[in-house]
């Protein structure tokens, strides 16, 4: 099995809340070998790396929202290095910030390369509204095109670019070597076309794990916005669908 698996912690954001550290345990039972954090819940940096040590997960990234890392970087990076974590992700675009892309791009450039001074690498996750397209491309790739590959990576979400009419697996051909982690995330086939367990639904998560061989992925990262079932249901249901895929793909 592939050694580089990790789940959203926003995923399970409710059961973070209620028992931080008792949900990272429950993580580590499943078989996943990392987190992606989604907050910190008030847990100091050193406290935080011991019990992900104790359990044997790395902190593989940690979405933190563009004005977090506009206004306090240094503080962010002082943290993400206490607990060894190599990535930083803008997670979402608030509406009101959608406007300007380019400006968009010299913000994440700039803190991309302060980022890398630190060791750290910085990426952007998409959503379905950044495909939407702008004079002649979408603005994901204009936004791509605009930063500087060094300085910025691409973490994509297969979902959002599958409800966008997109290609997944064209997407992660037109970024290889630029995308050190990549969301999983399934679509169900019915008119709801909402989240769903890895294995279930209609994306193809099979060629986007064939794919990820050549595209210098290091995390696949698993995640489910919204769950009908617990949550630890979830993400027991994808991981154990990625025990048994990955190994038949080599």
């Amino acid at each position: 099995m592939n050694n580089s698996i990790a789940v959203q912690l926003y995923t399970l954001h409710a059961e973070c809340e209620k028992d931080f550290y008792g949900t990272l345990e429950r993580v580590a039972g499943l078989g996943f070998n990392g987190v992606e954090l989604a907050g910190y819940w008030g847990k100091e940096a050193e406290d935080l790396k011991a019990t992900l040590d104790r359990l044997g997960l790395k902190a593989v990234s940690s979405h933190v929202p563009l004005e977090r890392m506009e206004e306090n970087l240094e503080a962010e990076l002082e943290y993400l290095k206490a607990i060894n974590c190599n990535n930083i992700v803008c997670p979402y675009l608030v509406e009101d910030r959608r406007g300007d892309y380019s400006q968009l791009a010299k913000s994440l450039n700039e803190i991309g390369k302060r980022s890398q001074q630190e060791g750290i690498s910085l990426s952007y996750h998409n959503h379905d509204f950044e495909l939407e397209k702008g004079d002649s491309v979408s603005h994901l790739e204009q936004l791509f095109a605009d930063t500087n590959s060094e300085y910025v990576k691409a973490e994509l979400d297969v979902y959002w670019l599958t409800l966008a009419g997109e290609d997944p697996l064209e997407w992660m051909e037109k970024y290889t070597g630029r995308m050190p982690l990549i969301h999983l995330k399934d679509m169900t086939t019915d008119s709801d076309r909402t989240f769903a367990e890895l294995g279930t639904g209609g994306v193809d998560i099979e060629g986007v794990l064939k794919k990820s061989k050549e595209t210098q992925i290091q995390w696949y990262v698993v995640e489910q916005d919204k769950c009908n079932r617990s949550p630890f249901e979830s993400i027991e249901i994808s991981i154990n669908y990625l025990k048994t895929t990955l190994p038949k793909i080599g």
